[in-house]
């Protein structure tokens, strides 16, 4: 197989998975160099997100909604707490077991960052037409589903 057969058409570059792996670091790139004028890091905003979703979650519910490590949760938390944005409980039903919850700060921080992906969303959408942009969100809806994440 020669070099002209990799740039091909069904060369890596011309895959979904390419293609969105590629454009995910660049916009992640984008989305963490914002949100680091509020002293937060990609994987803070995705710990505040969780826990915007529901009631109050331990740590280990986190790690595991997360698929990170316990430990990583615990210091994303440290630093979310420092910056008033999340306030840690004991469980009632539970003294061992610590839980976490978003403040009033953390709702402002959270939705912050939102308007900064919004903004990313214009920018990275402004050479779409208004179907194809839409058309672009309900695939990556369908997608994000059946990966089972939020």
């Amino acid at each position: 197989m020669g070099m002209d057969d990799v740039k091909g058409a069904a060369g890596l570059p011309a895959t979904v998975v390419f293609r969105l792996g590629t454009l995910g670091t660049l916009a992640g790139d984008r989305f963490a160099e914002k949100i680091e004028a509020y002293d937060l890091k990609v994987k803070h905003a995705g710990l505040m997100t969780v826990l915007s979703l529901g009631p109050a979650v331990s740590q280990q519910d986190l790690a595991a909604k997360m698929g990170v490590a316990p430990s990583l949760v615990v210091s994303l938390a440290d630093h979310l707490e420092t910056l008033g944005a999340v306030q840690r409980v004991r469980d009632p039903q539970d003294r061992r077991r610590q839980v976490l919850t978003l403040t009033a700060h953390g709702r402002e921080l959270l939705e912050k960052c939102a308007a900064e992906a919004r903004a990313l969303d214009e920018e990275f959408t402004a050479a779409l037409t208004p179907d194809q942009a839409a058309a672009l969100g309900q695939a990556l809806a369908v997608l994000t589903a059946q990966a089972g994440l939020p």
